[in-house]
């Protein structure tokens, strides 16, 4: 098993079939836009741009499990992205990452990386790094930024 049996929807309902990025490499992350990580929208737009022509997708999955930070509609949601982040990058509806509604994407990458919290999401903003095989490679916590990923990023895209 790996990311490309499943199917995520974009923001207004369209499925998405990860199959689309075979070969690529994906990095999911789930976020908020009332979180105080929210800066790091920034940083992966900037990963975003510099290295999707290399073969970097970015999946950011919204959620609102944690204290309520991602109140808005997934419409608003999107926009409020672009607006207040200059985000160009995919964003799917929102999801859950954890209980018995999680998305199937995070319990396949919880169960494939899990670490001390076991197979829980701790915050907003826990990244999953997917190899161009579809392989989970790396998890990384919420106040990991992503330009610190950088450097394994680059190792994946087989540019170093």
């Amino acid at each position: 098993m790996n990311i490309y049996d499943f199917n995520i929807k974009s923001p207004n309902g369209a499925s998405i079939h990860l199959d689309e990025y075979r070969g690529k490499v994906i990095l999911i992350v789930n976020t908020a836009t009332k979180c105080g990580l929210t800066p790091q929208f920034e940083e992966l737009e900037t990963l975003h741009l510099k290295y999707k022509d290399e073969g970097l997708i970015i999946i950011g999955m919204p959620c609102n499990q944690f204290l309520n930070q991602e109140p808005e509609t997934n419409e608003s949601m999107v926009e409020s992205c672009k607006i207040n982040h200059g985000v160009t990058f995919l964003l799917t509806e929102k999801i859950n990452v954890n209980g018995n509604d999680t998305h199937p994407v995070f319990n396949f990458l919880k169960k494939s990386l899990f670490n001390f919290f076991g197979q829980k999401i701790k915050w907003n903003f826990t990244k999953f790094l997917i190899d161009n095989n579809g392989v989970p490679y790396k998890r990384y916590s919420p106040t990991t930024k992503p330009l610190a990923m950088e450097t394994e990023i680059r190792k994946l895209l087989n540019l170093d």
